[in-house]
């Protein structure tokens, strides 16, 4: 088949493009508001960009009517956020934070998860994730818009520089992250997800 996405030509029940680029890992990404209130939000557009310096990119998409959401508007007031792995184990209190709540609700406590320090910023850490980015806002990004859009709908990048990263020793094998030890939940198209469990290493030519 082919189609064309801004004319929504598919012919499918749902637009596939999602579900064709996958998996994607998941950002759990943890903010603190001007008024000192954590936040914590998943994010399934997210990747890193560049490694040296190490930059790591999350994209908040969708309707908005009421202005950014939290965590965009977190970072940039504070220009602090991290990025938290979710491992299997973590399933369900990542999905529970995906709740629409108010910007005064703390969503560590909504999902049962614990706040721990951050080393570089004043923003909390999910201490249960096995692998914390420590971000600072290094650019946001506004990106197009289709003009039929619903009202409110916006697309931002957010592009982070990392300054410090914590990685659980349970998840080294050898000097290296395993990712079979790691464990990580990876979002897929529709409503589903996937968890990596087996792995294959190739060598590159010459």
């Amino acid at each position: 088949m082919f189609y064309r996405p801004a004319a929504a030509d598919h012919g499918l029940p749902i637009d596939p493009f999602v579900a064709c680029v996958v998996p994607r890992p998941i950002a759990w990404v943890s903010t603190r508001s001007a008024d000192g209130i954590a936040n914590l939000a998943p994010f399934s557009y997210f990747n890193a960009v560049s490694s040296d310096p190490p930059i790591l990119m999350i994209s908040a998409t969708g309707r908005h009517p009421h202005g950014p959401k939290d965590t965009v508007r977190n970072i940039e007031d504070t220009g602090e956020f991290a990025i938290n792995l979710v491992s299997w184990e973590l399933r369900e209190p990542m999905n529970a934070s995906c709740a629409a709540v108010g910007p005064e609700v703390n969503e560590f406590e909504l999902a049962g998860v614990t706040e721990a320090r951050c080393e570089t910023l004043s923003v909390p850490r999910v201490a249960e994730s096995p692998v914390t980015f420590e971000c600072r806002l290094h650019q946001r990004i506004d990106l197009p818009v289709l003009p039929d859009a619903a009202a409110g709908s916006r697309n931002v990048m957010i592009l982070g520089r990392v300054d410090g990263i914590h990685i659980r020793d349970s998840v080294l094998r050898e000097g290296r992250v395993d990712p079979t030890l790691l464990k990580p939940l990876v979002r897929l198209g529709y409503r589903d997800y996937a968890v990596i469990t087996e792995v294959f290493r190739m060598t590159r030519p010459g």
